[in-house]
This record gives structure tokens, C-alpha cells and sequence, in this order.
């Protein structure tokens, strides 16, 4: 068996820090068992449970294809505990074979003895399928740190049959569960194609973006799109920051624009418990970017179900407002064509009723005809990209929403964390470690 070598070429920038990890390209893993942590949580039918979008699946085929000297098994989750669409994957393992055009084993087990078993028969090429690991208690429970995820059962018996751990699941990279963080405790971990792919272009968006870069943040999760623009602008990655929908509410009622009870009380809600810190934060970032701050000049309101336009001035208005106005729309779409980065997260309304559709229908088509290199933040706002088939069009549409608006806020992923620790804790002694396995 040739010797494995490894290579701390993998570089990104994360929270301030020189991250530094391994990849699937560093080591030589032929004849290796492989865990392999993906993220192929997929829509179902209501009715049947029959998987609507495979493209998550599709997703990691790059790496799975990289290991076909390798014995792997699988990891995944399908939904959680009671949602219901919280099913075995024995569904997506007959959707991974179909795309391969190979078999994929699948067990009904996680981490007790048929697991180990069925593990321990794999011959190099072939593909084992884990039960949906959140049916396992140790991967839904609360964890303070990674050393207390590293030491449950789970993490513990899967790491006693495998020689080392490979994280492509970016869309989960902002959790600390067991199957997401644990094994970086007891095997070498390394990143896999997908995990690779989203960190260089998340990086090289936040080092270096093409000027001008602007950001354009929106939708209801108001608390996650204020921490990621007040970070893009402190950072000096964007020039300038363009909010509509909820985001775009809150901040005009910063600029002293009363937008009516209604409202107001819907954003309260929405926040909840983060109203203080989410307002305080929103505060402190208009205080000090305000010229960088594009605020919407008219908006839409829904009045007894028809869309009606209303300029800044005429506010307030006692109907829920669920759009941009037409000129706001209009000056949006000038800026995204001549920008040179885009960075956007959230839809500009009510994107499911069609008469509120128009403003983020009008943004993501400036988009797709724009040069600029966009990038699209998950979430609904990927979704809508896929159904409007403006994919190709854009510079990377990510994976993960929460993950990657936890990357862009400047805060460290528990998962990348766990594979630089894995690194500093395998990386000396890391070919000794797999070749006596």
C-alpha cells in the first residue's frame, strides 16, 4: 500500500484566523474505510416520501467518485424528530445508486452491531449507507464543545471501524454535532470536493471581490442578514449594502420612517428574543455606514389582497408591507449590473404571491444578466434561482444557507474548526496512524 502523504496547502480565512485543514487530496485513502459525513436532506412528497429534488445527492457525487478505491459509509440525516418527513434513508441510498449506476448498501442501524458488521464486510469500491443518523439520541443531543460531542457512543464505536473522516456536508458545517464534530477527537479528518469548493469561493469572495461589491440582504431572518452586513461592511468586503423586505423594514423604521403598527409588530415577533441585541447591532452599523446603506425609496403594501405602491413619504400605512416599489426595483437592478461582486441573501418580498413576486424577480433576473460574479446565500433564495432555472447564470449558489451566512457574519464553522483540529492533532503522525489501521 503506497504511504499516505499530506499536504497543509488548504488555507481559508475564518473569524480572523488562518484556517488550516486537510483535504480528501491529502491522503493517499485507497483500500480505506471511509466515513463519509454528507448533507443529502431532501424535499419529499408529502404523501409518498418520494425524494422531489435530488440535487443534494448530486452534490457529492465528486467526492463519493473520488473514493472508489475506498470501502465508504455513508452518513447522512433526513429532516428531525418530529417533522414528517423524518424518514430512514433507505430512500436516498437507492437514489445514490440510480446516479452512481453502482449499488449502495444500505442498513437499518447507525452504530450498534449490525453497523459495525455490514462495515466490516465492505470491499474496496463498495458503498454502505447509514440509518438517518438523527434517529440516534447522541446526535440530537446538546453538546458544550467538541471534546463533550468526541466522547459519545456514536462517534466512539463508528471510529473503532473506520481509518478516517471525511466532512462534505457544508450546509450542516454550522452545527456541532456528533457526526459533524466528534470525529476529529480519534480520526484523521479531511474536507471533502463540496466543503472544498464552498470555502475557496466564500474566501476569495471575502478577500479579494471584484469592485464594486455590494450586498444585498432581505427575507424575515432579519438577525442573520444585520450580522452578515454589518461584518461585509467592518471587513471592507462591500462598498455598499442595498436592503429590501424585512431587513429593509427594519432599517427604514431606524431612519425614522414610521412603517406602521402592523409592521412594527411584525418584526418584533419575528425576532423574538434577539430584538435587543439584533436592534443594537443595526443601531451601531447605521451609525457607521450610513452613506453605504441603501434604503428603499417606495414600497408595496398589500391592501385587502392587491398590490399597492407607496413612496417612503406617504408611510405609514396599516396593511403588511410585502414588496419594493417599482423605483426602488429600478435602482437596485443599476446597481447589480454595474457591480463587479454581488453578494445576496433573501428575498425583496413576499416572493409566493405573485403580485409581491416582483421585486425579487426583477432582482435575481439583474443578476443573471449582469457581469458580475454573484453569489446566492441558500435559503429561499436558492430555491427561487432553481425554479427560475437562473442557476447557470449565477457566479455559486450555496449550499447551506445557515452555514454560509455564519462564514460570511466572520464567525468560525464547528466543523471547519473540528478539521483544523484534527489536522493539528493527526497531521505529524497522520501515516503512521491510517497505514497501522
Amino acid at each position: 500500500m503506497p504511504k499516505s502523504t499530506v499536504l497543509l496547502k488548504n488555507r481559508i480565512r475564518l473569524a480572523n484566523s488562518m484556517a488550516r485543514f486537510l483535504s480528501i487530496d491529502d491522503l493517499n485513502l485507497e483500500g480505506k474505510t471511509v466515513l463519509l459525513r454528507v448533507d443529502i436532506n431532501c424535499p419529499l412528497d408529502p404523501e409518498t416520501n418520494v425524494i422531489l429534488d435530488n440535487n443534494r445527492i448530486n452534490m457529492v457525487l465528486p467526492t463519493i467518485n473520488k473514493l472508489s478505491q475506498s470501502k465508504i459509509v455513508v452518513i447522512a440525516h433526513q429532516s428531525r424528530p418530529g417533522k414528517k418527513d423524518f424518514i430512514s434513508t433507505l430512500t436516498h441510498a437507492r437514489e445514490l445508486s440510480r446516479l452512481l449506476g453502482r449499488p449502495v448498501q444500505w442498513v437499518e442501524d447507525i452504530h450498534g452491531q449490525k453497523a459495525l458488521r455490514a462495515i466490516g464486510k465492505l470491499q474496496n469500491g463498495d458503498i454502505l449507507m447509514l440509518n438517518n443518523v438523527r434517529m440516534d439520541a447522541d446526535e440530537i443531543r446538546k453538546y458544550p464543545d467538541i471534546q463533550s460531542a468526541s466522547e459519545c457512543s456514536l462517534v466512539e464505536n463508528l471510529s473503532s471501524v473506520a481509518d478516517v473522516y471525511v466532512n462534505d456536508a457544508f450546509a450542516c458545517a454550522h452545527r456541532g454535532s456528533p457526526s459533524m464534530v466528534g470525529f476529529s477527537r480519534h480520526l484523521p479528518c479531511v474536507a471533502g470536493e463540496l466543503v472544498k469548493k464552498e470555502l475557496a469561493i466564500l474566501e476569495k469572495t471575502i478577500e479579494a471581490p471584484l469592485r464594486p461589491c455590494i450586498g444585498i440582504f432581505g427575507g424575515i431572518k432579519v438577525d442573520d442578514s444585520i450580522l452578515v452586513a454589518d461584518n461585509m461592511l467592518r471587513n471592507g468586503t462591500c462598498d455598499e449594502i442595498w436592503v429590501v423586505g424585512g431587513v429593509g423594514n427594519l432599517l427604514l423604521e431606524l431612519d425614522g420612517v414610521d412603517i406602521g403598527e402592523i409592521n412594527h409588530d411584525f418584526l418584533v415577533k419575528e425576532l423574538g428574543s434577539k430584538w435587543t441585541s439584533t436592534i443594537s447591532l443595526a443601531k451601531a452599523m447605521v451609525r457607521d455606514f450610513r452613506e453605504k446603506i441603501m434604503l428603499p425609496v417606495d414600497v408595496a403594501a398589500n391592501i385587502e389582497g392587491e398590490r399597492v405602491d407607496f413612496q417612503i413619504e406617504k408611510l405609514p400605512v396599516e396593511s403588511p408591507l410585502f414588496d419594493i416599489g417599482i423605483h426602488s426595483i429600478r435602482m437596485l437592478s443599476r446597481a447589480i449590473k454595474s457591480a463587479g461582486t454581488i453578494v445576496m441573501n433573501g428575498p425583496a418580498g413576499v416572493f409566493e404571491i405573485d403580485d409581491f413576486a416582483l421585486g425579487t424577480i426583477e432582482m435575481l433576473n439583474a443578476c443573471a444578466e449582469s457581469n458580475a460574479f454573484t453569489i446566492v446565500g441558500g435559503g429561499h433564495t436558492a430555491t427561487i434561482v432553481k425554479q427560475r432555472r437562473l442557476g447557470k447564470k449565477m457566479g455559486h449558489v450555496s449550499t447551506g444557507g445557515g452555514a454560509c451566512l455564519m462564514l460570511l457574519s466572520g464567525k468560525a464553522l464547528p466543523s471547519i474548526v473540528a478539521l483544523e483540529m484534527s489536522a493539528q492533532l493527526f497531521s505529524m503522525g497522520i501515516e503512521k496512524s491510517i497505514e497501522n489501521r
